[in-house]
């Protein structure tokens, strides 16, 4: 007979997961019902329009695969900042194979090879040789728009359409739609009425003119979560990343699993460039990623290097991009009266964490000044927001075409507190070096 559990334990692994799931359902509900509240107040229909909800998906897909390769990869224990030049790789790939064959599919398959050459290149450089992880990471973001450049001009220039800086027409991929949902959905949608409307826009913007990548994309996120939290396979990628000595003295291959980590990185960022080129796109162009390789790293470090958490924070910079292409001005200028909302909040929950942490045995407690500064600061940003949000009926055409990076910076550093990556992520590693 087991004995009983003590009063004081730590809860049970599926008690904790069933905690976790419900955390994040109560979260994404809070966060709804905010849109709701905001789209009510201000009479922005934008807000939760059907259109923007699928924006949000279409431009979070190319984020959220970069972001679900940084997850491979630094879970192994390799920092990988060469997400973007895999991205380049993958919409060159993506555009050759779909151009030369006059497949999709082929496309689809040789972007992400070449994304994964990529991943080969960086695993090379950092595992084998023990280059250090940034610098390799730089090299790849340099070298892979030359060779783009260089290849475009072999392959595309002289044909109808293309050149050396993008391809020709490129075939696209088919569009899924739940039947039976545009109609009624759309309906309801346009009757504005409170809640109910704004709930059936999301549904409609969620369920359809998909395009089929999305929906790999989409289930490529649980999938990740499956593999590498419940399979021998991902426990051993993890113990890669965390203590890769004590794995070796376990019998895990080591150099294998840091390889194959960072080889299916680079395939999934080659992926999101894939859908860069020929779902977001008619044709490869030149510097087609814009920089999303980078805030698909920080989408990966906001959510805690977890794919629960990396696709929320990819949804956040979606939605926020969203409402910038489709021009929706006075949505984006709404988003101060969030963002100051938020930091008030901010401000009132580090304040009831400070009352509540006492300090540690043997030492004396913090000076008020040192506990209360972050909420101080946050107060102050927030009142100096909704002043500009009161005074203000729309943002200047500059701040509105780079909110989604302003959102990537305030996001990360208001969650900088609660991270932590993996022990082992970017240090070197070396068969035998730790016994």
């Amino acid at each position: 007979m087991s004995e009983p559990r003590p009063a004081d334990a730590a809860p049970a692994p599926a008690t904790r997961r069933r905690r976790s799931a419900r955390t994040w359902l109560l979260f994404l509900g809070a966060v709804f019902v905010g849109l709701v509240l905001l789209r009510a107040l201000t009479g922005e229909r934008a807000i939760t329009s059907s259109g923007t909800f699928g924006a949000t998906l279409a431009l979070g897909v190319p984020i959220g695969m970069a972001a679900l390769g940084g997850l491979w990869c630094e879970r192994a224990g390799v920092v990988n900042i060469g997400l973007e030049g895999m991205m380049i790789f993958g919409t060159w790939g993506g555009a050759y194979g779909a151009y030369t064959t006059g497949n999709a599919w082929v496309g689809l398959v040789v972007g992400v090879a070449m994304g994964a050459l990529g991943g080969l290149l960086h695993a090379v450089a950092t595992v084998t040789f023990g280059v250090d992880h940034i610098v390799s990471g730089v090299a790849l973001n340099i070298l892979a728009p030359g060779v783009a450049r260089y290849l475009s001009t072999i392959v595309f220039l002289g044909h109808e359409g293309g050149g050396a800086n993008q391809s020709p027409p490129l075939p696209g991929f088919p569009k899924v739609s739940v039947p039976g949902v545009d109609g009624p959905l759309g309906d309801l949608e346009g009757h504005g009425w409170f809640f109910v409307s704004d709930l059936a826009g999301l549904v409609r913007g969620l369920t359809t003119d998909l395009s089929a990548v999305t929906l790999i994309a989409v289930a490529l996120v649980p999938v990740t979560w499956f593999v590498l939290w419940r399979t021998a396979f991902g426990l051993r990628v993890r113990s890669c990343g965390e203590n890769p000595y004590a794995a070796e003295s376990l019998g895990v291959r080591v150099y294998t699993m840091k390889y194959l980590a960072v080889i299916i990185s680079g395939g999934l960022a080659g992926l999101g460039g894939v859908f860069l080129a020929m779902v977001g796109s008619s044709a490869y162009q030149e510097n087609q990623t814009g920089g999303r390789g980078f805030i698909g790293l920080a989408a990966m470090i906001f959510g805690n290097w977890r794919p629960g958490g990396l696709a929320a924070g990819t949804g956040l910079f979606g939605y926020t991009d969203a409402l910038q292409q489709r021009g929706a001005t006075g949505a984006v200028h709404a988003l101060l009266l969030v963002l100051a909302i938020g930091l008030f909040a901010f401000a009132a929950l580090q304040v009831w964490k400070a009352a509540r942490t006492p300090a540690a045995a043997g030492e004396a407690p913090a000076p008020a000044w040192r506990r209360f500064l972050r909420p101080a600061v946050a107060v102050v940003a927030g009142v100096l927001l909704l002043v500009w949000y009161l005074l203000t009926d729309e943002l200047p055409k500059e701040i509105v075409t780079y909110s989604p990076h302003i959102t990537t910076l305030l996001v990360l550093t208001l969650a900088s507190q609660r991270l932590r990556m993996p022990a082992a992520d970017g240090l070197r590693y070396r068969r035998g070096e730790g016994h």
